[in-house]
C-alpha cells in the first residue's frame, strides 16, 4: 500500500523536453489521466488555481463520476487554467517526488502546453504578449512611448486591443518607460570589493524585461540600496528575456533561443565572482529552477543557478556577514505584504519580510496566498476574470492589517502581482492604499532619494 504523503522534501525531475516521447500526445494524456485520478481522490488543491475546480467539475458531471468518464478533449480545459505557479507542488500535494506516485502536476501541464504550442494551437495574440523584448523595444522612443501609453488608457483603443489581441479591456497593463533602465542606470561608485563569508562583494544586475522596459524605478531603487551599502555593481552587458513568458506558453524552442544568448554571458560573471541579482521573482526562478531542469547536464546553467540571488536573499545574507547597514531613520507604518508564488518556490524563506521587520516603526502583515496575476494569465480576456477571482481572498485579507484598520501601504516582490493587487483593491472597493515595491520601501526607510 502506498504511503500517505512525504516526510522528505519535494524534489524535481529534469524536464526531458528534447526526448523522443515528450511531444507524444497519447503518452501525455495517459499521464494526465493517471495524475487526474490521484487528484480526484485527494482534492487538497481545490482552493488554488482554476485547474482543480475545472477538473473536479468535469469528473463530478461525467457519467461515471470518475476520471474515466471525462472526455479527453476536455483535459485541455484543465491545462489552460494552469499558469505554472508551482504552489500545488510546493505547498499542497502529498504525492510529489520522492513519493512513489511521482506526481508533478505543473510540469505535466507544461508538457501538455508544449504539445499544444507545437501543434500550432496558440494564437498570435498570446505569442505577442509573451514576446516581451518585441513590444518592450518601443520603450524609450519619444512620441511612440506617449502614443502606446495613451492607447493603454483609452477605452475605445482597449476595446480594439481586446478584439485583436485577446487582452482584456479591463486588465491593468504597464506603461512603457520613457527611458529604459539599462540606458539610464548610473554607474556604480568604485567601492572596494568586500566579500563576506556568505556573499560575494560585487553584484551584476540582470535587469529583466519588466524593469528595463516598464518600471525602471524598481531597478534604480535596487542600485541605490547597493550604493548605500557600498556594494559595487555593473549591469549585464547584454541580455534577453529570461524565457518565463515563453515557458508559460509551452514555446520551449524560444526558451532555448533566449537561453543560448543569456547563459554564456551570465556564466562569465558567475566565474568572475559576481552575485547575479534579478528584481523579478519569476525571472530569478527561471535561472534557479526551470533552466537547470531543462538543461541538467549544462555546467554553465548550473554555474548561473548557483550565482543567482533574489535581492532580499542577498541583502539578508549580507546582514549575516555583518556588511549591511541597519540604520533606518524612516518608519513605514503598517505594511500588508504578499510573498509571490515564484518567490516561495525559490525556497529562500521570508527574506523580504525579514528585512522589512528590521525597520523601526514598521509592522509587517505577511500574506502567502496567490494574487492570481500569473504573467499573461492576468491580462488575457479568457482568463482575466478568473485571475481576479483567484486573487479576491488575498485582496480582502490584505485590506485589513493585523494591527487593525487599513494598511498604510501594500507591497509584493512581483511588480505585476503588486499592481494586480492594487487593481483588486479598486475593483472590490477595499480602499485607496498606495502600492509600492519592497525595494522602494527599503529605499524610503533608508531615507534615500
Amino acid at each position: 500500500m502506498a504511503k500517505e504523503g512525504n516526510l522528505e522534501a519535494p524534489t524535481r525531475h529534469p524536464i526531458d523536453w528534447k526526448g523522443a516521447d515528450y511531444y507524444d500526445e497519447a503518452a501525455t494524456f495517459k499521464e494526465l489521466e493517471r495524475i487526474f485520478d490521484i487528484c480526484h481522490g485527494c482534492r487538497r488543491c481545490v482552493s488554488l488555481c482554476g485547474s482543480f475546480p475545472t477538473l473536479f467539475d468535469l469528473v463530478d458531471e461525467s457519467t461515471t463520476m470518475e476520471v474515466d468518464g471525462v472526455d479527453k478533449k476536455d483535459y485541455w480545459k484543465v491545462v489552460d487554467q494552469c499558469y505554472l505557479c508551482d504552489l500545488c507542488y510546493m505547498t499542497k500535494c502529498p504525492y510529489v517526488p520522492p513519493h512513489e506516485w511521482n506526481l508533478d502536476f505543473p510540469h505535466t501541464m507544461l508538457r501538455a502546453k508544449a504539445i499544444k504550442f507545437k501543434k500550432g494551437e496558440v494564437g498570435m495574440g498570446e505569442q505577442l504578449l509573451a514576446s516581451t523584448d518585441v513590444h518592450g523595444s518601443l520603450a524609450g522612443i519619444p512620441v511612440v512611448v506617449q502614443t502606446v501609453n495613451a492607447v493603454n488608457h483609452t477605452k475605445p483603443a482597449r476595446a480594439l486591443m481586446e478584439k485583436a489581441l485577446g487582452v482584456d479591456k479591463d486588465a491593468w497593463l504597464p506603461d512603457l518607460a520613457k527611458r529604459k533602465f539599462r540606458s539610464s542606470a548610473p554607474k556604480s561608485t568604485e567601492h572596494p570589493v568586500r566579500d563576506g563569508e556568505k556573499t560575494p562583494g560585487k553584484v551584476v544586475i540582470y535587469s529583466t524585461c519588466y524593469v528595463n522596459y516598464n518600471e525602471p524605478g524598481i531597478g534604480m531603487d535596487l542600485l541605490k540600496l547597493l550604493e548605500h551599502n557600498a556594494v559595487p555593481y555593473v549591469l549585464v552587458e547584454k541580455e534577453k528575456c529570461c524565457g518565463m513568458p515563453k515557458l508559460e506558453l509551452g514555446d520551449l524552442e524560444s526558451v532555448n533561443d533566449n537561453k543560448e544568448v543569456n547563459i554564456p554571458i551570465l556564466a562569465k560573471y558567475a566565474r568572475d565572482g559576481f552575485a547575479i541579482l534579478s528584481a523579478v521573482p519569476s525571472c530569478t526562478l527561471m535561472y534557479k529552477q526551470e533552466l537547470p531542469l531543462m538543461y541538467p547536464q549544462d555546467a554553465e546553467v548550473r554555474l548561473v543557478q548557483q550565482a543567482m540571488w533574489d535581492p532580499f536573499e542577498y541583502f539578508m545574507a549580507r546582514k549575516r556577514d555583518g556588511l549591511l547597514k541597519t540604520d533606518f531613520p524612516h518608519a513605514l507604518g503598517k505594511v500588508s505584504y504578499q510573498i509571490p508564488c515564484h518567490g516561495r518556490v525559490q525556497n529562500i524563506g521570508k527574506k523580504t519580510e525579514e528585512m522589512l521587520k528590521m525597520i523601526p516603526g514598521t509592522s509587517v502583515h505577511t500574506h502567502e496566498r496567490c494574487s492570481g496575476h500569473a504573467g499573461t494569465f492576468g491580462v488575457k480576456k479568457a482568463t482575466h476574470p478568473m485571475s481576479m477571482k483567484i486573487g479576491k481572498p488575498l485582496f480582502k485579507a490584505m485590506a485589513t492589517h493585523k494591527d487593525g484598520g487599513a494598511p498604510d501601504v501594500i507591497s509584493s516582490d512581483c511588480p505585476l502581482g503588486g499592481h494586480h493587487i492594487a487593481q483588486g483593491f479598486e475593483v472590490n472597493q477595499l480602499g485607496a492604499v498606495p502600492q509600492k515595491h519592497p525595494l522602494t520601501l527599503v529605499r524610503e526607510a533608508y531615507g534615500l532619494k
